[in-house]
């Protein structure tokens, strides 16, 4: 496998017609060059076409989807039911180790993608665990982990579109344990909790890559997501990828350093680490983010959900009332119904907001824990 190398060149060209913003992105990609070309133009071409999507508003959750395609190998890619309609290959060149590609991308942002119209959703970040310590000996890498969640909480914050991070917690999060985990969730104003560990660091020698000894690592990450609001395990996977380890077997690396990051070895797990983000878009992206009343003062009311998640004055919400039954079976459920009720945000805090209730003759019905939903125009 090859990593990606973040040195990005784009050349942004936009044209616009008056029933959709189409637009024409020409963007330069790259890759590290490790085993063998068509592996390194892949990986500049779905860096291009990440850079593209980013930079146009399009949903990067999307991109998923598109990847068995890009390993076609084409010249030119033409998708339907896409926001990215066609992507032209229109220069390729190698240099100094690297394989730079250019593409020409025509794509069309929808106004109705998931992370338009709702909240973002927040994310709680465990440290990640090393399953087998000794294997960090070389390099003495044992602060990886760490160092890959602090990594991780950032790009959430810089680069996601629909997910906020609230931190990195050093509590250990637990699979097996979901009332703690909704205390946790409680605590820190998380929708999500993340947890993983390292199960893999292991490093062989390749005589036969590139005619010269080469120490290559592995690279092995399972993560897994709880649900705030239960406690329970929702999402899980996994990720392996090998690079070149640039650095002496004696050496003692630091995980923290731009040298470290920009090593062979450090960019394969920036974007290890980018695409489990566009993992968790395309799982979390179009899951609700409900506001819930937390508090109902006169024709005021307060929720959960503020300025980080993207709430703004003026926003208008539908307001759900919420109970609780028991069926047939004796098993309890939960009900949600849609009132004629609508509010409107007039102020806004970091982490919640006051509404002013439209009708106010109907407050006297609006219960804590109630939910709301966004109107979308």
């Amino acid at each position: 496998m090859k990593t990606i190398f973040l040195y990005i060149i784009a050349i942004f060209t936009a044209t616009y017609t008056m029933s959709s913003q189409a637009a024409w992105y020409e963007v330069t990609g790259s890759s590290t060059i490790l085993a063998n070309e068509s592996e390194a133009r892949l990986l500049a071409l779905e860096d291009a076409t990440y850079q593209a999507m980013v930079f146009s508003g399009g949903d990067m959750s999307s991109l998923k989807h598109l990847r068995p395609f890009l390993e076609k190998g084409e010249d030119d890619y033409q998708f339907s039911n896409s926001e990215v309609r066609q992507i032209q290959i229109i220069k390729e060149r190698q240099k100094d180790g690297k394989y730079y590609l250019t593409a020409r991308m025509d794509i069309y942002p929808s106004a109705n993608s998931c992370h338009t119209t709702q909240y973002k959703k927040t994310f709680l970040i465990g440290n990640i665990d090393l399953v087998s310590p000794q294997q960090a000996v070389m390099g003495k890498i044992y602060q990886i982990g760490d160092d890959l969640s602090a990594l991780f909480t950032r790009q959430i914050n810089r680069e996601s579109q629909s997910f906020i991070s609230v931190g990195v917690t050093d509590l250990e999060i637990r699979q097996d344990r979901p009332s703690i985990m909704k205390m946790i969730a409680e605590d820190t104003g998380a929708h999500y909790i993340i947890g993983g560990s390292i199960t893999d660091l292991s490093a062989t020698i390749d005589q036969k890559l590139l005619q010269s000894d080469q120490t290559n690592r592995q690279f092995a990450l399972s993560i897994f997501v709880i649900d705030g609001k239960t406690g329970q395990t929702i999402y899980q996977n996994s990720y392996r990828e090998i690079a070149e380890w640039p650095f002496a077997k004696t050496s003692h690396v630091d995980t923290k350093s731009a040298r470290f990051w920009t090593s062979t070895y450090g960019q394969m797990i920036l974007r290890v680490s980018r695409n489990m983000m566009l993992d968790l878009e395309g799982e979390f992206a179009c899951k609700m983010t409900l506001p819930q009343v937390i508090a109902v003062k006169g024709n005021k009311v307060s929720i959960d959900l503020g300025r980080i998640h993207g709430v703004q004055q003026g926003d208008t919400l539908d307001l759900w009332h919420t109970s609780s039954f028991i069926d047939q079976r004796g098993l309890p459920r939960n009900k949600v119904s849609k009132t004629d009720i609508t509010l409107t945000v007039t102020r806004i805090y970091e982490q919640g907001a006051e509404l002013e209730i439209n009708q106010p003759q109907l407050a006297s019905s609006i219960q804590i824990g109630d939910v709301m939903h966004i109107q979308i125009e």
